[in-house]
């Protein structure tokens, strides 16, 4: 039987060895984390969102993002300080402008397909991860951001979504807890939401029904290559040393799959090959409603704010995540409370609900300069690549998992 060792146990690792498992695939997968899904598919926005597949390389969000660097609380944030990887990554995003729409089209043909897919594999395999089918609401707050929207809503049309625009009568009519007011919004009715972190450890137990093994708390140090295959050495990671000695193991397979995430641009490096995923912070918390008040007054569809670029989902009836912010700060995790009090107090301003108890988070979005996900093969016979996804981790997955198992089937049968 065919070996394929999956490297990171995010959504991406643990959706591309379901796919591997169920076309009869041995499959490893390593992670230097004990669990899970613990970086960025631990407490993302939620949103699966087929809506927000219009990528970033955009002149007006450039203008934006020049603006919004003289304000700490902006959505967009962007260290200045010299780092070589951080200005190559902006030179060759501002190079794919070019390719906004032809990227934003493909981008929703992926989501799309992707929506379809995790659907039918949390209804076959039963797993329960707070799934709300109620569809994602944008809100704006101006003529000039709605006049924006109403060009960018035809590019999302143009790839084959169904989104339509509302008035501020029917935005309260789909969320009728929004207290705001507002110009006008769309609305994609097909859109849902969920805990990006209930289903992939729900999913990973349900690979290893399918013989799926993991080797967690182990990180991988060389790749070598031989005719036959590929030997991976690892040893444990930080969190999982006990002792100073580390001792180095190493596991043989016929091909690897990088599913790395932030840490997919070291790893690539390694395997020869460049993979320019950046790392751009996210921050979310998690507001839990404790109270009738609070639980009555929380939306139960999905939101997003453009001129605050914040997202709200529902998951389950007493826990509301708000999520925002996108940071270029290198691979810094630390949680700023001046990055978070924005969300918080935008929690106050649109909705009658209790803030006191709130959960703050940050992870890093695998970012590539064209915000493409990278789903190919390495320039090395017997490696593989499912990483870079950025904001759309958690809506692109179970497409590019379906993606990179065929092509690992084409040239590496089971």
């Amino acid at each position: 039987m065919c070996h394929i060792v999956v490297i990171g146990s995010g959504i991406t690792g643990v959706t591309t060895a379901y796919e591997l498992s169920q076309l009869g695939y041995q499959v490893t997968v390593i992670d230097k984390h004990l669990f899970p899904a613990m970086e960025t598919s631990f407490a993302n926005g939620g949103q699966l969102s087929a809506c927000n597949a219009e990528v970033w390389n955009q002149k007006s969000t450039v203008l934006k993002g020049i603006k919004w660097m003289a304000k700490k609380d902006a959505p967009l944030l962007l260290n200045p300080s010299f780092d070589l990887h951080k200005y190559a990554w902006l030179v060759e995003f501002l190079g794919h402008i070019k390719h906004y729409e032809s990227n934003t089209h493909d981008t929703v043909k992926l989501a799309l397909m992707a929506r379809e897919r995790l659907f039918k594999i949390a209804e076959q395999e039963g797993i329960d991860f707070d799934l709300e089918k109620r569809g994602i609401l944008h809100f704006y707050h101006s003529e000039q951001d709605y006049a924006v929207a109403t060009q960018v809503n035809g590019v999302l049309n143009g790839g084959g979504l169904e989104r339509y625009a509302v008035s501020p009568t029917e935005i309260k009519q789909i969320e009728p807890s929004l207290k705001g007011e507002y110009f006008g919004g769309f609305f994609c009715p097909g859109d849902a939401t969920g805990d990006i972190h209930k289903f992939t450890t729900g999913l990973a137990k349900v690979t290893e029904k399918y013989g799926v093994k993991y080797l967690f708390g182990m990180e991988v140090v060389d790749v070598e290559h031989h005719a036959k295959g590929v030997n991976i050495k690892y040893h444990p990671s930080v969190e999982n040393m006990e002792t100073q000695a580390v001792a180095v193991e190493q596991i043989q397979a016929d091909a690897v799959v990088v599913c790395g995430g932030v840490g997919s641009y070291q790893l690539a490096n390694q395997l020869g090959d460049r993979v320019n995923v950046y790392p751009v912070k996210g921050y979310s918390i998690t507001v839990q409603l404790d109270d009738e008040k609070s639980i009555n007054g929380a939306p139960w569809v999905s939101l997003l704010d453009e001129s605050a670029k914040i997202v709200t989902s529902r998951l389950g009836a007493n826990r509301l995540r708000i999520a925002g912010t996108a940071e270029f700060n290198g691979y810094n995790r630390d949680i700023r409370s001046d990055r978070i009090q924005p969300l918080i107090g935008w929690v106050n301003q649109n909705f009658d609900i209790s803030t006191e108890h709130c959960i703050p988070w940050a992870g890093l979005r695998p970012m590539m300069p064209n915000m493409m996900p990278v789903v190919r093969r390495g320039k090395r016979e017997r490696v593989f690549y499912n990483t870079g996804h950025g904001h759309l981790g958690w809506t692109l997955s179970a497409a590019t998992a379906v993606m990179i198992s065929q092509e690992i089937a084409t040239s590496h049968p089971v």
